[in-house]
């Protein structure tokens, strides 16, 4: 359901433009020069490093870190860039509190880490900055690959392959290339349009066409595609929502948070974007948390996220969790939704408190309601369709190795299909590993 112009509670401008302005502002100002050569000189430069370990990537983080300390910052980014190709937004997005810098010696000394997230994003931004792109053609190959999706996995295997002298033709159902960069990240985690400039940076390896609105079943047929180029590759993401199992779900004012987001990631105008007075956001992930801060900061009186296990089993990090709270996000845990109540647009929600026990999670019996003129649903995505002749498994594309279907010639990465955690820099890493896979293939490796 959307939201009607009149639907009581849920209005635009609720907040001056300039306060908006002040609440969307950039979560984690770039470091200056000065500052990152202070930064860098915490580092130990450790030589059996666990940081390189935590990270999905696999980047030389005492490397480039030293390179930032010697006042080489350009080649500090061609190290983090050699693994991972979309190391600006990663900078910006990752969970490095629980990767990498969880990881850090210093963290487990001091209860302190390198600010290693923060290095590595004045590091890539040096380097875009100076409008350099460090990676060159290998000699044409003459194969010709299709990449359907160009979020995070699908540009990370389009420029891989590109790099290696493959044609690749990369396809996305939406308007622009980005992914969940573009429309699925929390506007204040990446500010001044840096997804689509990423992009275009990405672009310049040239050998890499990219179509937009073109969607895999819809304008796209897997048969076709495996006739027509030498490889296929699959990163389309996740693009259909899991339904809340709410009575109620369907009345107005109850939303897909993924939505929400995107809408406020390509307006143009946060003072006409409609929010609630009273917000209740049902998850746990990132999604969950990026939605109620945003809502928040667009001038929400109240805002509560309902989640359905403990806190320590909240996927979304502490330091997440933290932040929304530091915004005035209300999180109550161990409640699960039970009804949407409202005379056809939503005014409550009634809720159960849970327990885990031997039998799994299961509802104590005791409810309570809680005002909700807005519900944002943000309880996890499915495949939109599933691609014709490939495996499924816990609602993903199977795959083995390095992302490989079982269907000659068609490789899958990234939240489509099966592996690690959802994170921008796991996708990144499958969709390298897989072009490298690709390649070696091709090329009779």
């Amino acid at each position: 359901m959307t939201n009607s112009p009149m639907t009581p509670g849920v209005a635009p401008a609720r907040l001056a433009p300039e306060d908006l302005s002040a609440n969307f502002a950039d979560l984690h100002p770039p470091l200056d020069d000065h500052e990152a050569l202070v930064a860098a000189d915490r580092c130990y430069f450790c030589h059996d490093a666990p940081c390189i370990a935590a990270c999905p990537t696999g980047i030389d983080i005492p490397l480039f870190i030293r390179q930032i300390a010697t006042g080489t910052p350009e080649a500090a980014a061609k190290t983090i860039l050699d693994q991972n190709i979309l190391g600006g937004m990663c900078a910006r997005v990752c969970p490095t509190e629980t990767l990498c810098e969880e990881a850090c010696v210093r963290e487990l000394a001091e209860g302190k880490p390198v600010s290693i997230g923060q290095l590595q994003r004045y590091a890539t931004d040096t380097l875009m900055a100076a409008g350099v792109h460090p990676f060159t053609r290998a000699t044409p190959t003459g194969k010709r690959v299709a990449v359907v999706g160009a979020g995070p996995a699908g540009l990370s295997c389009a420029h891989r392959l590109a790099m290696k002298g493959h044609d690749v033709e990369l396809f996305d159902a939406r308007p622009k290339g980005g992914g969940l960069n573009e429309y699925g990240i929390a506007a204040y985690k990446s500010v001044n349009d840096f997804a689509g400039s990423e992009v275009e940076w990405l672009m310049q390896i040239g050998g890499v066409t990219l179509h937009t609105g073109k969607a895999l079943g819809r304008d796209l047929g897997l048969e076709a595609l495996k006739s027509d180029y030498d490889a296929v590759f699959l990163g389309m993401g996740l693009a259909g929502v899991n339904a809340l199992g709410a009575e109620g779900e369907d009345k107005e004012g109850v939303l897909d948070a993924v939505n929400f987001i995107a809408d406020l990631r390509q307006t143009d105008d946060l003072s006409a974007l409609p929010v609630g007075r009273n917000v209740v956001v049902i998850g746990g992930g990132m999604t969950a948390i990026d939605a109620a801060v945003q809502s928040k900061l667009l001038g929400a009186q109240n805002v509560t996220i309902l989640y359905r296990r403990s806190r320590a089993e909240m996927p979304a990090s502490r330091f997440e969790q933290d932040l929304a709270a530091a915004k005035g996000v209300r999180l109550v845990f161990n409640a699960r939704p039970v009804r949407i109540t409202g005379n056809g647009r939503a005014q409550g929600l009634e809720a159960e408190y849970t327990v885990s026990g031997p039998d799994g999670l299961t509802g104590t019996g005791e409810t309570f309601t809680l005002p909700a003129d807005q519900v944002l649903k943000a309880i996890g995505q499915t495949l939109d369709g599933v691609p014709e002749g490939l495996k499924i498994e816990g609602g993903k594309i199977a795959v083995s190795g390095a992302g490989r279907t079982g269907v000659a010639g068609i490789w899958a990465g990234g939240d489509c299909a099966q592996g690690g955690e959802d994170l921008t820099v796991a996708a990144v890493a499958e969709g390298r590993d897989a072009a490298e896979d690709i390649h070696q293939t091709l090329m009779g490796g």
